[in-house]
């Protein structure tokens, strides 16, 4: 940025003409000269607000809407070699952050002598607004100084003072500029693809404090002009100003010039690699970290690459080529997997039971079931598919098992497991229609209704585990178009279904089960005992989303299973005031919702992620010193010559939890990493933050497990270790990395 802000104020000292010097953007677009501002701004400041009524604990976006005389532009993030980029002072109330400046995709500005990038007419900068659970309800008011460089025929630094008011309340309430922002989301870069086939290398040695930088990537059959747009760094700088052709392959080749100012010649550039897409107006834009190499023949680096990530199972080697079909195949064999995966255990254990019921049935009514299970599964990975391409096309990050980044939903997930537990302790029944069954299928006899809710249940209660062969398959279909989603997902589903489906369509195989008999009472309570260590689990993830409420929370079911007990006791059992028993259980249950979900849990109001600090964390006394994740931090650890393994987990994330006790937060594990020195990052997935979530998606992951081995020397590449993992894959990458 110093030759960018030294250029700009030379520019001024000159009288530059900023028309001339910006004259015609690179995808076609003409600036016109426009007047001189004598009159008055040629810009205008506006604040856009997603909500006209927000929730505590959640989080709405604001705009910065600049509209521009004809002629005007303002800047980006990097403005090139003239300009200053666009910014805001907030002043906010008590309870609400802001966040960085979500930039739009901007346009490239070219002149004889000079290269800018910024915007004409409109732009509208995003920026996340963080709302503290405990942000008092009522009117709110948000304002700032929003400051910008606007250029024509000269270029005047302006400023404004903007501000919006919103209301904080229980029931969100989206604003008329709820869609306007969400189309110019649509502007934004996308995140890179983990198959992303660019790469960077060194054009040559260095000249005195200039060397040459190549940047090569795919065109596309869609795309016709492409380009890179760098972002702005202290130590070094690209000169905006860029040499395209292509090559006979049909690769786009970006020549620039990277200017150093101290220390080392980078090892890494980040930016965005920008189209114009045939056919329209419009460009988009993928952002990317490229590992430059030493030329055009050797290896790309991948420390922090989001390129081209390691294979599986701790090689060394590079990512093979992924296929549609071979994905397919992945996803269908991971949802076998998945059933005998920690999470899916206690529906497994309900379908047992189910199976020794039906084995004295017919065979009809057995197959019948076993479709109705399958088609429960089914249509919750269809439900699934939907509420991910939802995400996606609103501009957002979806990701695997996202629903349990939801506090509410993990609350109403612990009541159901809850009550489905307490059901096979045989506290109460549940009717559905005509049929008699038990919620969990586990009446006297299993009914249709209790079939599909099964495959309903196994399919929620799968989503917080990943399994080997599924990791890549979900990581390849999250990037991939909507169709392509829901056939992926549909193979899951056809994979976790298909084991009971041909079980249920050859009864013979029935006939070495025990028959039925009064044993299966005693099953069944023992089946309960899964089901309520689910529920425990469950629970204890709401601490994370609660804190201490969750105390309450407790409260709460023990008044719930209370009423059930009183409800099954003496109203669907006892003969004798019916009405009473009713009445208590209603009773005990309304208390139970109004003062304790409500009143002490605020259940609708979960703790601010943020309140928690970060630094150095100890899961026990004596276990792994975890640091807080960041690219940075790794990097600086890298530079300090220390080996890195860094933890993508999540509390939700079985499989991670399961990970991290066997195989990583264990004593062999914990001497070698004190002995080579090895520093340990946890990155929380809990909560599905977005910057952990781009960061998944760049090694082709779709959610967590996954776990990272940096070598100090960033000419060694990173290890991905595969999704399950053993204490000897974990100690030999760590070898890998420090030897």
């Amino acid at each position: 940025m110093r030759a960018t802000v030294l250029s700009f104020f030379v520019s001024m000292l000159l009288g530059v003409n900023s028309s001339a010097q910006f004259g015609e953007s690179q995808f076609g677009n003409t600036f016109g000269g426009g007047q001189a501002g004598a009159a008055g701004p040629a810009t205008k400041a506006k604040l856009l607000l997603s909500h006209d009524t927000a929730k505590p604990g959640t989080t709405i976006t604001v705009g910065i809407e600049l509209k521009m005389d004809k002629g005007w532009h303002t800047y980006w993030l990097n403005p090139g070699a003239a300009g200053i980029p666009t910014s805001v002072e907030w002043t906010l109330p008590k309870g609400i952050t802001a966040g960085e400046i979500q930039w739009p995709v901007p346009e490239k500005f070219l002149s004889l002598d000079s290269t800018g990038y910024g915007y004409h007419d409109e732009t509208v900068l995003l920026v996340p607004l963080t709302i503290a659970a405990d942000a008092p309800l009522g009117q709110a008011e948000i304002s700032g100084k929003v400051g910008w460089l606007e250029c024509a025929k000269q270029c005047v630094p302006r400023d404004q003072e903007v501000s919006i008011k919103f209301a904080l309340g229980q029931a969100a309430k989206e604003s008329a500029s709820a869609a306007v922002l969400k189309q110019w989301r649509q502007n934004l870069p996308k995140p890179s693809e983990a198959k992303s086939s660019a790469k960077a290398w060194w054009g040559g040695e260095a000249v005195e404090d200039e060397r040459k930088l190549v940047i090569e990537f795919d065109l596309g059959e869609a795309k016709e002009d492409a380009d890179f747009f760098s972002l702005p760094y202290e130590p070094f700088e690209l000169s905006p100003e860029s040499k395209v052709s292509v090559t006979a392959e049909g690769r786009v080749r970006v020549e620039k010039t990277v200017m150093i100012f101290e220390g080392d010649w980078p090892g890494e550039v980040a930016g965005l690699l920008v189209f114009h897409l045939k056919d329209r107006d419009k460009t988009s834009a993928v952002e990317v970290k490229l590992p430059i190499a030493a030329d055009a023949n050797s290896p790309a680096l991948t420390a922090g690459t989001t390129t081209e990530p390691a294979a599986t199972g701790g090689s060394t080697a590079e990512t093979p080529q992924q296929s549609f079909g071979l994905m397919l195949f992945y996803a269908f064999l991971g949802g076998i997997i998945l059933n005998i995966m920690p999470c899916v255990l206690p529906v497994i254990s309900l379908k047992i039971l189910g199976f020794v019921k039906q084995s004295q049935e017919s065979p009809a009514r057995v197959r019948l079931l076993g479709l109705l299970y399958g088609a429960g599964v089914l249509v919750s990975f269809l439900i699934l598919a939907g509420i991910v391409i939802g995400v996606k096309s609103a501009g957002g990050l979806a990701g695997w098992g996202m629903q349990m980044s939801n506090p509410q939903f993990v609350v109403l997930l612990t009541i159901l497991v809850t009550l489905v537990a307490l059901n096979l302790f045989g506290l109460f029944e549940v009717t559905l229609g005509s049929v008699g069954l038990a919620a969990g299928s586990v009446a006297s006899k299993e009914g249709a209704g209790g079939a599909f809710f099964n495959g309903v249940l196994a399919t929620i209660l799968a989503t917080p585990c990943t399994a080997p062969f599924l990791a890549p398959a979900l990581g390849f279909a999250f990037s991939q178009s909507s169709g392509v989603i829901v056939l992926m997902f549909i193979a899951v589903a056809v994979g976790l279904a298909l084991p009971y489906v041909v079980l249920s369509w050859n009864p013979k195989w029935l006939r070495f089960l025990p028959k039925p008999g009064p044993w299966m009472e005693k099953f069944k309570i023992a089946m309960g005992f899964p089901m309520l260590g689910t529920a425990m689990w469950l629970f204890m993830l709401t601490y994370e989303y609660y804190g201490d409420r969750i105390l309450w929370f407790g409260i709460f079911l023990t008044l719930l299973a209370m009423a059930l007990w009183v409800f099954g006791e003496f109203f669907q059992r006892g003969t004798r005031r019916k009405g009473l028993a009713l009445a208590m259980a209603g009773l005990m249950t309304l208390g139970g919702v109004v003062f304790g979900l409500e009143g002490q849990l605020q259940w609708r109001n979960p703790i601010d992620p943020n309140s928690k600090s970060a630094g150095v964390l100890q899961d026990f006394p004596g276990g792994i010193k975890w640091h807080t994740w960041s690219p940075e931090a790794v990097a600086a650890a890298q530079k300090n010559g220390q080996p890195v393994l860094v933890d993508f987990t999540a509390k939700w994330c079985v499989t991670c939890i399961a990970n991290k006790k066997t195989s990583i937060d264990i004593e062999s594990v914990r001497a070698v990493m004190a002995d080579k020195n090895i520093k340990a990052f946890r990155a929380d997935y809990t909560r599905r933050p977005d910057h952990i979530t781009r960061e998944l998606t760049k090694w082709n992951r779709a959610g967590v497990p996954l776990v990272l081995v940096y070598s100090p020397d960033t000419t060694v590449q990173t290890q991905m270790l595969p999704e399950v993992l053993t204490p000897g894959i974990v100690l030999d990458a760590l070898g890998k990395a420090s030897g």
